[in-house]
């Protein structure tokens, strides 16, 4: 029998009010088996008893709670290429205040992107660390497909594993690329670790973008132990990092949960002063995402 994820936890208060426009740049959105099927790899389904209505609604609450404004939904490998959990929110959220990163199989072409666009999908997602329908040699030939349309590429992946064999390759793509979760470092690495310089470098040399999401599935609450990673992101290229929740924190594979609001707080300390705060939260998705 599939696992089901628990439910959605509340968020908390951030100790800091937001500033306006602040985006959550990496959610998931879900819904029942009967109402969106499930994709037959996966590994986890939605929480027993929740539909569409009650994750929407504790989004809502979630974002209410926080002061957001904006959102980025991030299709879900738990529906494979059936993107319509994650258009669906989008459409609920408004396209005026949401934006939908989708998942495409290799190959896909203007027949399959054209559509995703024009209901507010703004890039596709490659996973590396848990596989997928999406290769890095089917993003290099999707590449200018996704350049026409304004796209980009959305990427989970391992800092030692993965990031500094493919830094030449990202950084040849004509499309941005973001790496999710602070590219999963090896903490006990530290910062001086082969693949995180490489991250860096790629942020310095504006060839790459980063979410500060995640922290729980790297380290234990309060988090001190990635204060030195999110500040030498931070320090490479404050203009190319973002914020997310990763709500509602599923396929833990063993970390615990956070409420997003300690998330921020987390955040909060390790972040040098209110411009590059702002800068994070609001205007580089602004501008990555067309909000």
């Amino acid at each position: 029998m599939i696992p089901r994820s628990a439910p959605p936890i509340p968020a908390g208060t951030p100790a800091r009010p937001l500033p306006p426009g602040a985006c959550d740049t990496h959610i998931h959105m879900l819904g029942s088996d009967a109402e969106f099927p499930p994709y037959e790899g996966r590994v986890e389904g939605p929480a027993e008893g929740l539909g569409f209505v009650d994750y929407l609604a504790a989004y809502r609450a979630q974002a209410g709670a926080l002061g957001i404004e904006r959102t980025v939904v991030v299709q879900s490998i738990l529906y494979g290429t059936d993107n319509a959990v994650t258009l669906r929110a989008v459409e609920a959220l408004g396209r005026d205040a949401a934006r939908a990163v989708v998942l495409v199989p290799d190959g896909a072409g203007a027949e399959t992107l054209d559509p995703l666009a024009a209901a507010g999908a703004v890039g596709v997602r490659l996973n590396y660390v848990h596989g997928g329908v999406l290769g890095w040699d089917g993003v290099e030939a999707m590449a200018p497909l996704l350049a026409e349309r304004g796209m980009h590429v959305q990427m989970l992946a391992m800092a030692e594993r993965h990031i500094a064999e493919l830094a030449p390759r990202i950084a040849a793509l004509p499309v941005p690329v973001v790496l999710d979760h602070m590219a999963w470092p090896d903490v006990a690495a530290g910062v001086d670790a082969p693949g995180f310089r490489a991250l860096c470098r790629l942020l310095a040399e504006g060839h790459a973008w980063v979410k500060l999401s995640a922290p729980f599935r790297l380290a234990a609450a309060p988090f001190e132990a990635l204060d030195e990673h999110v500040g030498a992101l931070l320090r490479a290229n404050p203009e190319r990092c973002l914020w997310g929740s990763d709500w509602p924190q599923i396929m833990l594979g063993g970390a615990e949960r956070c409420g997003a609001g300690a998330l921020l707080d987390a955040f909060d300390l390790a972040c040098p002063d209110d411009a590059t705060r702002r800068m994070v939260l609001c205007e580089n998705p602004a501008r990555l995402y067309g909000f």
